[in-house]
């Protein structure tokens, strides 16, 4: 079976951020960046500053003289850092398989999950919009590389003043051929110096490499010939790999209806600890600490945490202690919830006692794990609860 690799870019991310904390910037010229005076360069430009030929690492001073107008907004990555975490922790809600490689960009292994690519890049697009209020595009295909290719591809085909928001898919067995047109720079590992030998072999397109004997793409390039012949015929098995144990796992769920019934705020709570311990199981992961996410009708948000004398990855447990963080804070007669959410955090690789008998701890882990298993091949409610199941009449 192909894999499922989706690449994100956040679109003009700094200057996203800063349209959020500024709305009167939107639509408008400006840079985030150093001042000229200091020799500052431009870090991030708005679509609208782009129009103008502006681009990122462009000195300041010129960046003013191609747009007089052009509004300089000062950097602020502690705050961009924030936006970051928060993106990359929606991430981590689709699939613990993340590899984020800069603030505003990350690589997805969802081939586990049943549904279509396109279907999961456009929730996931959406979740970025409608949660945080940041544009993002997205490229999907069989590998990290055609992912990033085609991410690139979808951005570099946008105009105009407001963001890309690309969704490109490239189908399985597609891969040479969306390569092929491409100039010879859009692989990796082809910068400017390799693209001028590159021409001077009359090599101009990833489709001319393609075509280039192995030979000679060894003379040319020694033992990097043959990964950039496998590049150019769109191959890539390298890994969607973590670049650090993920910092908290945790599921939410916005109603569509703002709710008091206690009756099925518990059935969201059961649903969301479920999801977590699920999601902590694949990982092979435990955490210390559970905390409960509340977000009220008028949009006020709050969240509570309890930590743990030992670490979890049991449904049970996390439900427990939910409904006592929920129970807490939650007061029928005045407020009505809007979403709800569950994680934990402080994780650890989870670690199992090897023992001559089970314990109880063991074979409830071994009887969610089976459940795990039956959930993944054949969805959700292939398990459900006898509270859940609608009486026969």
């Amino acid at each position: 079976m192909a894999r499922k690799i989706m690449h994100i870019d956040l679109d003009a991310f700094f200057c996203a951020v800063e349209e959020l904390q500024n709305p009167s910037l939107k639509g408008k010229p400006f840079a985030v960046g150093g001042r000229p005076e200091s020799r500052g360069v431009v870090s991030s430009c708005s679509y609208a500053a782009r129009s103008f030929g502006i681009r990122s690492a462009m000195p300041m001073g010129k960046a003013l003289r191609l747009c007089p107008q052009l509004i300089m907004v000062s950097s602020r990555h502690a705050r961009y850092g924030e936006y970051s975490d928060r993106v990359m922790e929606r991430l981590n809600q689709l699939t613990p398989l993340v590899e984020q490689v800069s603030i505003d960009e990350a690589f997805l292994d969802v081939s586990d999950m049943p549904e279509e690519s396109l279907f999961l890049a456009k929730r996931l697009q959406a979740c970025i919009r409608e949660e945080l209020g940041l544009p993002c595009s997205i490229g999907v295909a069989t590998n990290k590389l055609i992912a990033k290719v085609a991410t690139d591809v979808g951005k570099a085909g946008h105009r105009g003043i407001e963001p890309p928001n690309a969704i490109t898919v490239v189908p399985p067995g597609e891969e040479a051929r969306f390569l092929a047109p491409l100039p010879a720079q859009a692989l990796w590992g082809i910068g400017p110096k390799s693209a001028i030998k590159l021409a001077e072999l009359g090599i101009h397109t990833v489709g001319d490499l393609a075509t280039l004997p192995e030979n000679l793409m060894r003379d040319h390039f020694g033992k990097n010939g043959y990964e950039l012949k496998q590049r150019a015929l769109g191959i890539d098995s390298s890994p969607v790999a973590n670049s650090g144990m993920l910092k908290s796992v945790s599921n939410e769920r916005t109603y569509d209806k703002d709710t008091r019934d206690e009756a099925v705020i518990q059935k969201t709570l059961r649903y969301l600890s479920e999801k977590v311990g699920g999601r902590l199981r694949k990982a092979d992961l435990a955490g210390t600490v559970v905390h409960v996410k509340l977000r009220w009708a008028d949009f006020t948000t709050l969240t509570r945490q309890t930590t743990l004398p030992t670490p979890t990855d049991q449904d049970g447990v996390i439900l427990a202690v939910a409904q006592d963080l929920f129970a807490k804070v939650w007061h029928e007669e005045r407020y009505a919830v809007r979403l709800i959410g569950v994680g934990v955090a402080g994780l650890i690789p989870a670690q199992r006692q090897l023992s001559l008998w089970d314990t109880g701890l063991e074979k409830e882990h071994k009887l969610l794990e089976a459940i795990d298993e039956l959930r993944e091949r054949y969805g959700d409610k292939i398990i459900q609860r006898a509270e859940q199941m609608k009486p026969r009449h």
